[in-house]
């Protein structure tokens, strides 16, 4: 990982550290929260922020293409990935949950095939590896499931991954941060809407704990994690990317130790230095970058 520019590395941490405990947040946060209305009002609250911000210093506004593009990805990424995983997880298990989202790696591998980019066969390993690890890290877990909360967790995956490929390969967002902001609003746009027709309300009174989780997945989830993984979808590998789905069970097995009083035996152990190789693989293999890819610009 010494090789990373200083900035994929910090954007990479961030994913790997934040969206770890996010899925926690997320579980508080749905006793006042229906699913599609917390992630509606997260991320049109991360995106309104940061766009306030960059318009304060004087960045230009997308052009039309760009808000295409931005509501493209959005309702993929955010609007089908993010809402979908909100509503799996009030019926699908942790251990379970962290299952499917590790087939992000392959999921996304697959679909950058499509468009003529495969992993090298060291990713390949790296894949497979960590995603075996994370199931033997779950193994020990409550595998409780209702059959549309396992579908719904299967679209999240699946609309996610599409969604980052597409961004990569095809799709122009504005640069820099600005494409950033633009994603998150019309992504939370499209999860507004669905919330609406679905006809979902605020679970009254709203709890202190829950707002305090709502307030974490806008600041630490959406404008510090979201922001790193589109960084990184323009500068890594899609492999490197997507490790995170790796690295958050082994984040989120540590804050049950260390805040939960939650035990961790031989079992864990074993599939964290599993995980771990999996991940060196990953960050290992070097890979020039795909002919016509621009990265993105950095965030000042």
């Amino acid at each position: 990982m010494r090789s990373l520019p200083k900035l994929s590395l910090l954007a990479l941490l961030t994913t790997y550290l934040v969206w770890g405990s996010t899925y926690l947040g997320i579980r508080i946060a749905l006793e006042s929260f229906p699913p599609f209305l917390l992630m509606g009002t997260r991320f049109c609250a991360a995106g309104s922020i940061l766009y306030i911000w960059l318009k304060l210093r004087g960045a230009p506004n997308p052009n039309w293409r760009e808000w295409r593009d931005a509501a493209i990805v959005g309702a993929l990424l955010l609007g089908s990935g993010m809402g979908l995983t909100a509503v799996g997880e009030q019926t699908v298990s942790s251990g379970l949950t962290s299952v499917f989202i590790a087939s992000a790696p392959l999921s996304m591998a697959l679909f950058a095939g499509m468009f003529g980019e495969w992993p090298s066969a060291r990713e390949w390993m790296g894949i497979l590896v960590g995603f075996g690890g994370v199931a033997l890290l779950a193994g020990g877990n409550d595998f409780s499931a209702h059959a549309g909360g396992v579908l719904a967790v299967m679209g999240a995956v699946a609309s996610w991954t599409f969604g980052s490929v597409l961004a990569k390969k095809k799709l122009a967002l504005a640069p820099g941060a600005m494409g950033f902001a633009s994603e998150m609003l019309m992504g939370g746009i499209v999860l507004m809407g669905v919330a609406w027709l679905r006809g979902e309300t605020l679970i009254t009174p709203v709890t202190l704990p829950a707002f305090s989780a709502w307030a974490y997945l806008v600041v630490a989830g959406s404008l510090a994690a979201f922001s790193a993984y589109m960084y990184l979808l323009s500068n890594v590998s899609n492999a490197l990317a997507s490790s995170y789905a790796y690295v958050n069970p082994v984040i989120a097995v540590a804050l049950g130790a260390a805040f939960a009083g939650e035990a961790i035996g031989l079992r864990e152990l074993l599939a964290m230095v599993i995980i771990l190789g999996s991940v060196i693989m990953i960050t290992t293999t070097k890979k020039p970058a795909a002919a016509g890819t621009e990265p993105m610009a950095e965030v000042s």
